[in-house]
């Protein structure tokens, strides 16, 4: 069938058509399970349970299983995307990391979560997101790219088996299918004790199934099509997306349509939908002027840090992480780094202290999935 479109339409638009559905799928059930790496780690820091960590938990194995499974199952070969091929930058991976993490606390979502709260009337997130988008290309050919450089310049590694973790472990394929087994098996578990309501585990389920669907897709694409200049193989990701969509609006609207470009409009689309459909759609604006400011601190720092760790919170904490790439595991945990400690000396021992924020408010454990 993918052959067939490609036949009758070509590679530009098969690929902008596969992201909007992929993206309308994740927006959708991102909405619906509040699936948000901001939250999780904020719950895990704080010690205080509330459901947040396990459906982040359910996206990530739920990801890493299906996407190391199809691999497994020679349904696609991802050993030529970028993630694993080309030379990666360690240094980038745990600066930019970190940078992102802190930029998430104090903008309160990561860039995917901005996406979905902007589609419901979230207008901080609006702004925000404008503004990571906006940092995100400066960082790769504008005024911040020199710093983007010089740090990724730092400590680099080469593509091939020195980025695949299943290879420097030796873990193997059977070693990282194991390894999702064993997570999928905590968050049930801690669902069960948690009495996580459906949308929750199962929203965030089909998450992870969107990023296992997204490297199929592309990896597919690319292995079928027979026009000149191949798309690459692509993860679901936001934050060169992001950019991508935003010069794109400026710049060259008359270019080739590709998967980013789908992408983003289907996830705004799909979040819509959801909210709209259960009547969650509000017109939220700042609370004041210092609130302003750290939210926009905030974009600007997760846009310069995901550019200079290669990933967001989903690129690279989802999406790198099911191929076991090693740059994206070190940007993941940098980020549960950062983040956590910028909680813990801003928000802890300030005004918001007395509860963690779930999503973009605070909202009590019990009524997180209602």
């Amino acid at each position: 069938m993918l052959e067939t479109l490609l036949d009758r339409f070509g590679q530009a638009p098969v690929l902008a058509g596969g992201g909007v559905c992929i993206g309308f799928v994740f927006g959708f059930f991102a909405q619906r399970s509040r699936f948000c790496l901001r939250s999780a780690v904020i719950e895990f820091a704080r010690g205080m349970p509330g459901g947040k960590l396990t459906v982040w938990l359910f996206a990530f194995s739920i990801a890493l299983l299906a996407t190391q499974g199809l691999i497994a199952l020679g349904a696609m070969d991802v050993s030529n995307a970028r993630q694993l091929a080309a030379r990666g930058s360690l240094s980038g991976a745990a600066v930019g990391g970190a940078l992102f993490g802190i930029g998430m606390i104090l903008a309160r979502g990561c860039s995917s979560r901005l996406l979905v709260l902007a589609a419901q009337g979230n207008l901080r997130s609006v702004l925000s997101g404008l503004v990571f988008a906006v940092a995100a290309q400066a960082s790769w050919t504008g005024a911040l790219s020199p710093w983007r450089e010089h740090i990724s310049a730092w400590w680099t590694v080469e593509g091939g088996s020195s980025r695949d973790l299943t290879v420097i472990t030796g873990l193997g394929r059977p070693g990282a299918l194991l390894f999702g087994a064993v997570w999928l098996a905590a968050a049930v578990l801690w669902a069960r004790r948690q009495r996580v309501a459906p949308w929750g585990w199962a929203g965030a389920s089909v998450v992870g199934l969107a990023i296992a669907a997204a490297w199929w897709f592309t990896a597919t694409v690319a292995a079928t099509s027979m026009e000149a200049g191949l798309a690459p193989i692509q993860a679901l990701s936001f934050t060169g997306p992001s950019a991508e969509v935003l010069t794109r609006v400026l710049f060259a609207p008359d270019k080739p349509p590709t998967f980013d470009l789908g992408l983003v409009p289907g996830v705004f689309l799909g979040a819509f939908v959801a909210a709209a459909l259960f009547r969650e759609l509000k017109l939220e604006g700042f609370a004041g002027g210092a609130s302003m400011r750290r939210y926009l601190i905030g974009a600007l720092l997760m846009g310069f840090g995901g550019m200079t760790a290669g990933g967001c919170a989903v690129g690279a904490g989802l999406s790198g992480a099911a191929v076991f790439t090693v740059t994206s595991w070190v940007t993941l945990s940098a980020m549960w780094a950062g983040a956590a400690l910028t909680d813990r000396l801003i928000d802890q021992h300030g005004h918001e202290a007395a509860q963690p924020h779930l999503g973009d408010q605070p909202v009590p454990a019990s009524r997180a999935f209602t």
